[in-house]
């Protein structure tokens, strides 16, 4: 082959050059480079050719060959001779100024050329360019622009030649007129500038190190002339910006007198620009290489041009920064660097410039000024450094700022003033505590300014910013470490400094670790010289306050405390050894919560136990009266921070409880008392804790210093005790009061009991019994508290059983008037739930109260409780919270009254009192008065004593009151009703004499039936209902089934039906267990129940109708299913009630199966009618008398206990369903019942459907359902198969699967079914024929019909319906001979042979002209193959293989993937014993097998992999079988390209000889109707020729796939065209 078959291929490809589509476009080039790839000079020769002898081509097209070849050059260049050099440059070069016009892609394309030729053919290129660069014309604009990128892509080639460049091209500046043009030569002039300094940067490595700046600077000198004073001026944007872009490096390359004489007007002229041009970074950037050549060369002249250049970058810096445009941070950039320029030459004047700035009203000045401070700071530091103090001063006015921005970039520049030493210097503090400042930021309330037109910062962006740069400060910059500590300390306890306080610690804890490193053992904090450092108290308390909310301030806690750690020797020098451990342990704890899960009182707890250890630790009175003086002194600092502030006064009790000193502790008390602030409700819980706290040690000193506030100067003015506060408003009064009352509960509460029991009335009770008359809610809240905290510290004491409290009854009087004023609707304060905890510890208390005391306390507060309304969903936790408190301590008041009185009589008394609302209309007052009625009985029983054998004489009563609640209609209701029924059986065999440990069997049942009354399914609710029943009847006394019997008649009437369902099942139960007492009511109450079937069909009186019916048909059985078949259809529900009701019986619904079944298959199943003349197919119409029965048997079959009479006629019934499920395909109802059926269809789900296939559909299920196959339905149901056994598309596929169903879950009942079902071949119903086939034929792909033995009569079966008349019979016989192989494989090779001939005679069936037969003889040989005898198959392996070849390209998928899934069976059979003629069929369908991989069917492309894999082996290569295992498994992605570059490259290798065939084979497929298919076929071919050896390509008829890979050019898919280009461009492998 000559090298022109090259150059033929690549003129195919450059015609093809022209298609429409982008991407086939894109591949011709990629096909051309690989051309040029092997042959670079025959493929741009070929380009050079086409582009000459094509004049009038489209200039996109030629601009496409013109990057082909750029990309050839450039990967080939060094391939190239001179002769080619030569012409493609000649040729570029004429396209590029082949018109005048400017049509830049094209000309950028062929100048792009020159260039990449340029990197070695330098010298032609020039020759070329300089020919077009004559003197006194014009040159072409690509010729400039092309001289200017080549200086750049080669530097040392390119600037020997510039001098000649300039030389001819300086004089034609003056005679460019055209923007275009002077743009050019700018442009070209930027870059010669830019290449000149590169070069004379790089001497050493320089061809000619001779060249000198000097040598340019006349060139340059004259150009930068026109290009200043003629071409600047422009009115053109892009003139001037190309011009600026220019004077940049040109400045640097002009004589230094010439840059010095220039730049006054230089400079100017730049400044100008800004302007008049939106987008100025490459101003400033040229600017800023002016500036760096002006500053070189020490010019002067910058100090006369200073104030406008700063005032003109100062205005570019204040421009605001968006992120998302690049150009304006870049201009940033640019500005900044001019000022690093101008700080390096005149740093005074750049900042006497700045700093007044800083004043500026404007927001944008101000935050320019301060960045560009940032950046001289940094960028100048040794000119600034001498600076530094005038630096400082100037920023007091920034530190005032408000604004956000201002506040960021201030942080910045102080940031950068800590790393270069700033403030270290006087006036460096301020600058900390901006910081500090800053950190003390809320998020939420960082100052913004207002109406700003800029987009606002995110408001935590300063504080976070700061905060950022507190700690790197702190830890980054040693030098820091002396300035900051410890100066920081001073910032911790001053309030407006709390935000900071996190970011405070964690910077000194830092610091203070360094100080330990330098000196352990030594004080941190030295106070000489330091008055203004907070003493050890004031931090010890601002740290401990502020931990108590310990998640606050981004972790504050453990901040505080690790500050508290490190600190401990100047805390106290005794405490590091105790903190070393306790602190660690409290740290811990606040890593194991999180906000949510911290329980606070807990952590309040563990801190005041902190403090308390501390206290301990210490014993030094006066070190504590210290830190009480301090935390005293502290507690208006938290006026804003209630918890923290209530936190405090915990603390301050604890540190004077630890004082030894009396007069101290009284002192602080007082002061305590007068200076809180009694309006805030958190203050006053605080103070009363404060004194309860302190009680603990100082009783008696508490106490007097309450009785002293209460006994001062003013009382002697007033009648009253509290109207020493008559100059106050009445509410305040209220509230000095309730503290004061709270401060009284809290001693009793805290103190040692017995002390405060002899004090409880004289110095407590006294003052707070004369405040009861108040009408003010938070001052009763605080009365009822207290009253309840002091009964529970009288309560608690040892002597309390002596103890008489001469008011109590007073008090109780007192506390349910409280109860009473209450709203009974809602519950919004704890007040009546403190008051009833009150009551609760008085009334154990003596004396007692009488029989009309306990009355009314009881009645009170169960009005109180019981009717409040629940809270709706949604609403407040705390209400919930507060509704269960209230409950609890209900029950609580209600069990103690009990214990008063623990008597049956006692018992039925507080019954009584609950009754009305256990029976209450309202469920939630009912739910309620259940569960405390489980309380009390629970109490009652663990407290119950019997000394003597007496009756429970109430026990009926009681039950007949609980038991029917077991059924009501809230769940929690039912449950606390069977605790109920539960306590009263055991309370009767205590009272019987059992004792308190033994338990029952038969009650403790009671206990596993409560998840039952949970559900809400009422079968379920009653059926344990009457189980509950059960057992009460086993457990009553023979005395009380009269009273409970009649309290349960009293409740039929209940307004709860449920409960009145109950009390029926639980009569009934009782009449059954013990119904040998009351037989002369039970035909009264049978009679009643069934005469009320049709006015109230209630549960319990169906049933009675129902058992009727059941002895009627005991007797005469035939009548009444006759009877009840002859009614109208569909039946009616009293019908079907009565249909369920005669399967209940046992004894009766084997005769009514078999007399059903009769009657359906006695006539026949439909009768076939035209309803018009001319229909094509006559309508078949459903029989009555067979329709009838089979709604029957679904309503028989419904009841469960229908089972073992199912299970008996299990075969019939299956079978006899099976068919007329078949029989029914299509049926139509008749006309007089369509219409009735539309309106039971209307009537809801519950209604059975009357149409005939669904409801045979149906009874088959409730027969599987009923004859122990639930499996069976529920798998079938799984897999949609009775949804396909309803429809005739779908028939055959639903008996598959209810067949497989039957095989795996019903395996013992097939031998009697198949036995029924054999008998259906000779049917006349064709229908019938293919049901019981397909059935059968599913049958055999599961084993259990070999563990049945029942095998070999099926497959003689099948094999006699093998000469069916009908098609779809002969089909499904094949399916079941395939199905031996799964179910039954070791049975295969025994029954090969004939096996083999009804496969291969279905392959042959002629009658089937849809060819189903032979698709199910395919499918049914590849089970087969692996299973038969080598020796059955061999003989039929290659008429099979030829009968299924034409298959391959079926136009139907399922065709196509069976043959192909068979031919790799076909080849797996054959592994290691490949015969010669059989090896010529797999060679013959690799082609095939290899394309169809792209086959647009999954189903056909994974058959492909399988046949393939199994080709494999039989051509006995390792690597083609290697590579067909790694990428052709199953479900992994399939990279087809890289799959068929593989294969080819491995069959190339070892079959080399095939060449010619696979290549031919491919051709058949260009024309495949699969666009994909199609694609692949030149693939295929490509990859051949790739790794085919070229001796070998004889084999090929190149003209041949010349031509159909240039027809493919063609092809209307976009994807064919561009595999073809793409194979067209490996064929140069022959070249």
């Amino acid at each position: 082959m000559t090298r022109s078959y090259v150059r033929k291929l690549s003129a195919i490809l450059l015609d093809a050059v022209t298609d429409k589509d982008p991407l086939v476009q894109e591949q011709v080039c990629s096909a051309l480079c690989a051309l040029g790839e092997s042959q670079p000079q025959e493929a741009l020769s070929a380009c050079e050719e086409h582009l000459r002898q094509n004049e009038k081509l489209a200039h996109p097209y030629r601009t496409m060959i013109l990057r082909a070849m750029q990309t050839v050059v450039s990967s080939h260049i060094s391939k190239l001779d001179k002769d080619m050099a030569r012409a493609v440059i000649l040729l570029a070069s004429s396209e590029m100024t082949k018109v005048k016009d400017l049509i830049c892609d094209w000309q950028q394309a062929a100048s792009d050329v020159l260039v990449a030729m340029g990197r070695r053919f330098i010298s032609t290129v020039m020759e070329e360019l300089l020919h077009g660069l004559q003197p006194g014309v014009l040159p072409h604009y690509f010729v400039v622009r092309t001289l200017a990128n080549l200086s750049v892509s080669n530097v040392f080639g390119t600037v020997p030649f510039l001098t000649s460049i300039l030389g001819t091209m300086l004089p034609m500046l003056a005679a460019a007129k055209h923007d275009t043009t002077r743009a050019v030569f700018c442009y070209a002039l930027q870059h010669f500038s830019e290449s000149t300094l590169e070069y004379l940067a790089n001497l050493d490595q320089a061809p000619d190190p001779t060249v000198r700046k000097d040598a340019f600077a006349s060139d340059i000198s004259s150009a930068y002339d026109i290009l200043f004073h003629q071409w600047l001026p422009s009115r053109e944007a892009k003139l001037r910006l190309a011009v600026v872009e220019a004077l940049g490096p040109m400045s640097h390359l002009l004589p230094s007198e010439k840059l010095e004489e220039q730049l006054p007007k230089l400079l100017p002229g730049i400044l100008t620009l800004y302007k008049k041009h939106a987008e100025t970074c490459h101003v400033s950037k040229s600017l800023g290489q002016i500036l760096e050549a002006a500053v070189s060369v020490g010019s002067r002249t910058l100090e006369v041009q200073l104030d406008s250049l700063l005032t003109t970058l100062h205005a570019q810096i204040c421009v605001p920064v968006e992120s998302a445009s690049p150009l304006v941070m870049n201009n940033q950039k640019e500005v900044l660097r001019c000022f690093t320029e101008l700080a390096s030459c005149s740093p005074d004047r750049l900042l006497a410039f700045l700093l007044p700035k800083l004043d500026s009203g404007s927001e944008r000045t101000r935050v320019g000024t301060l960045q560009v401070l940032r950046h001289i700071i940094n960028s100048a530091a040794a000119q600034m450094e001498v600076k530094k103090p005038f630096i400082l001063s100037s920023m007091r006015v920034p530190l005032l700022d408000t604004n956000s921005k201002v506040k960021r970039a201030v942080v910045q520049v102080i940031s950068a003033m800590a790393h270069h030493g700033y403030l270290e210097q006087p006036g460096g503090e301020a600058m900390i505590e901006y910081i500090v400042q800053q950190c003390a930021l809320p998020p939420e309330m960082e100052p913004q300014k207002p109406g700003s037109d800029c987009e606002e910062l995110p408001a935590d962006s300063v504080r976070a910013i700061t905060v950022r740069t507190l700690y790197l400060v702190s830890t980054t910059v040693d030098r820091m470490s002396d300035v900051l500590w410890p100066h920081l300390l001073q910032f911790l306890t001053p309030v407006r400094y709390t935000g900071a306080l996190t970011p405070l610690c964690r910077s000194l804890v830092h610091l203070a670790g360094k100080r330990q490193e330098a000196g352990p053992g030594t004080h941190l904090i030295n106070y000489d010289g330091h008055v203004t450092l907070p003493s050890p108290y004031a931090i010890a308390t601002r740290l401990l306050a502020v931990s108590s909310n310990p998640y606050l301030g981004d972790g504050r806690g453990a901040a505080s405390l690790r500050l508290l750690n490190v600190l401990h020797r100047d805390i106290h020098p005794l405490l590091g050894q105790r903190w070393a451990t306790t602190i660690p342990l409290l740290l811990q704890y606040l890593d194991e919560h999180t906000e949510e899960t911290l329980s606070p009182k807990e952590w309040e707890e563990k801190l005041l136990v902190f403090l308390r250890d501390t206290l301990a630790v210490v014993s030094d009175n006066t070190w504590v009266c210290q830190l009480s003086l301090e935390m005293c002194k502290q507690l208006p600092c938290y006026n804003g921070t209630p918890q923290e502030k209530n936190f405090l006064y915990k603390c301050v009790g604890t540190a004077l409880g630890a004082a030894s000193s009396k007069d101290v502790v009284r002192k602080h008390l007082q002061e305590l008392l007068e200076s809180a602030r009694y309006q805030e409700e958190a203050e006053r819980e605080g103070l009363a804790c404060c004194f309860g706290i302190c009680a603990i040690i100082h009783l008696d000193d508490t106490l007097a210093q309450l009785e002293d506030f209460v006994r001062s100067d003013v009382v002697r003015k007033s009648i009253g005790i509290f109207n020493i506060f008559k100059d106050r408003s009445e509410n305040e009064v209220e509230k000095v009061k309730g503290t004061l009352i709270l401060c009284y509960g809290h001693v009793a509460a805290q103190a040692p009991r017995e002390l405060v029991l002899a004090r409880a009335e004289s110095d407590i009770l006294r003052n707070i019994f004369q405040c009861f008359s108040t009408k003010d809610p938070a001052l009763k809240l605080c009365l009822v508290q207290s009253v309840c905290m002091v009964c529970q510290a009288i309560c608690g004491s040892t002597q309390a059983s002596s103890f008489n409290f001469s008011r109590k009854a007073e008090l109780v009087a007192q506390m349910m008037e409280f109860i009473k004023a209450e709203p009974p609707d809602s519950l919004r304060s704890p007040i009546r739930k403190k008051a009833m905890l009150a009551c609760t510890y008085l009334v154990s208390l003596e004396p007692a109260l009488d029989e009309q005391e306990r009355t009314y306390m009881i009645h009170g507060c169960l009005h109180s409780v019981m009717a409040v309304l629940p809270e709706r969903e949604g609403e407040d936790g705390g209400l919930e919270s507060l509704y269960l408190d209230t409950m609890h301590a209900l029950e609580d008041l209600l069990t103690s009254l009990l214990r008063r009185n623990m008597t049956p009589q006692g018992l039925q008394m507080m019954v009584e009192h609950l009754s009305p609302w256990i029976k209450s209309p309202r469920g939630h007052e009912r739910e309620r008065a259940l569960g405390v009625s489980s309380r009390l009985l629970r109490s009652f029983l663990e407290h119950l004593h019997v000394s003597a054998l007496v009756p429970f004489h109430n026990l009926g009563l009681l039950i007949g009151l609980f038991s029917p609640r077991c059924a009501d209609l809230w769940p929690a209701t039912r449950q606390e009703a069977v605790s109920c029924v539960y306590s009263l059986l055991y309370l009767q065999l205590g009272y019987e004499g059992f004792s308190r440990d033994y338990q029952d069997d038969v009650a403790e049942r009671l206990l596993t039936l409560k998840d039952g009354l949970v559900h809400p399914d009422p079968a379920i609710l009653f059926h344990t209902c009457h189980s509950i029943a059960q057992i009460i009847a086993k457990r009553l006394p023979p005395d009380q089934l009269i009273s409970l019997l009649l309290t349960l008649f009293e409740s039929l009437g209940d307004p709860d039906k449920n409960c009145s369902r109950a009390a029926s099942v639980i009569i009934n139960c009782l009449l059954k267990e013990r119904g040998n007492l009351l037989l002369e009511k039970v035909p009264e109450i049978v009679n009643m129940l069934r005469s009320k079937l049709q006015e109230t069909p209630e549960e319990h009186v169906l049933r009675a109708a129902q058992h009727s019916v059941c002895l009627l048909a005991s007797q005469h059985c035939e009548a009444v299913v006759s009877s009840l078949l002859g009614s109208p259809l569909p039946f009616d529900s009293h019908t079907c009630t009565l249909w369920r009701a005669l399967a209940s019986e046992p004894g009766l619904t084997v005769k009514m199966l078999e007399l059903l079944l009769q009657k359906m298959n006695r006539d026949v199943p439909f009768k076939e009618s035209r309803a018009f003349l001319l229909s094509s197919s006559p309508d078949r119409v459903a029989t009555l008398l067979p329709l009838a029965a089979t709604c029957a048997l679904s309503e028989v079959m419904s009841v469960p206990v229908s089972a073992p009479a199912v299970l008996e006629l299990y075969p019939q019934l299956f079978v006899a369903l099976l068919l007329r499920v078949g029989c029914t395909l299509g049926v139509q109802l008749p006309r007089n019942l369509q219409a009735k059926e539309r309106r039971a269809t209307g009537l809801g789900p519950a209604s059975r459907s009357l149409e005939p296939c669904s409801s045979a559909v149906g009874a088959l299920q409730l027969t599987l359902v009923r004859g122990g196959s639930e499996e069976v339905v529920q798998r079938v149901e799984l897999e949609r198969g009775w949804e396909s056994l309803r429809t005739s598309m779908g028939h055959e596929e639903g008996v598959a699967r209810l067949a497989s169903a039957m095989a795996k879950f019903a395996g013992p009942r097939l031998p009697l079914v198949m036995k029924e079902l054999l008998c259906t071949h000779s049917s006349v119903y064709e229908i019938q024929r293919v049901t019981s086939t397909a059935f059968l034929a599913e049958l055999l792909s599961s084993n259990v019909v070999n563990d049945l033995m029942i095998l070999e009569s099926l497959l003689d079966n099948l094999a006699a319906r093998q000469k069916d008349t009908c098609a779809s019979v002969r089909r499904l016989v094949l399916r079941g001979l395939a199905n031996v192989a799964s179910g039954s494989p070791n049975k295969v090779p025994a029954r090969g042979p004939q096996l083999l001939t009804s496969m291969i005679g279905g392959l042959d069936d002629g009658d089937d002209p849809q060819n189903l037969v032979a698709l199910e003889a395919m499918v049914g040989l590849a089970k087969l193959l692996d299973l038969v005898e080598p020796g059955d198959l061999r003989p039929v392996l290659l008429h099979v293989a030829i009968r299924i070849r034409p298959f391959f390209d079926s136009d139907k998928m399922e065709f196509r993937s069976a043959s192909i899934r068979l031919f790799g069976h076909l080849n797996k059979a054959c592994h290691g014993d490949c015969e010669d003629i059989f090896l010529e069929q797999v060679v013959g369908g690799l082609a095939p097998l290899l394309l169809h991989l792209q086959d647009p069917q999954s189903s056909v492309a994974t058959a492909c992999k399988f046949a393939l894999r199994m080709c494999g082996p039989n051509l006995e290569c390792e690597e083609l079988m290697a590579a067909f295992q790694k990428h052709l498994q199953e479900g992994r992605r399939l990279h087809f390209g890289e799959f068929l570059n593989t294969a080819c490259k491995h069959l190339m290798r070892h079959f080399p000889d095939l060449l010619g065939r696979l290549v031919s084979t491919s051709l058949f497929y260009f024309k495949s109707s699969w666009e994909d298919v199609r694609a692949a076929a030149p693939m295929l071919t490509g990859f051949l020729v790739q790794h085919v050896e070229p001796e070998h390509h004889l084999q090929v008829d190149l003209e041949h796939l010349t031509a159909a890979l240039q027809l493919l050019l063609k092809d209307p898919a976009p994807a064919v065209r561009m595999k073809a280009a793409e194979t067209l461009g490996r064929l140069v492998k022959f070249a």
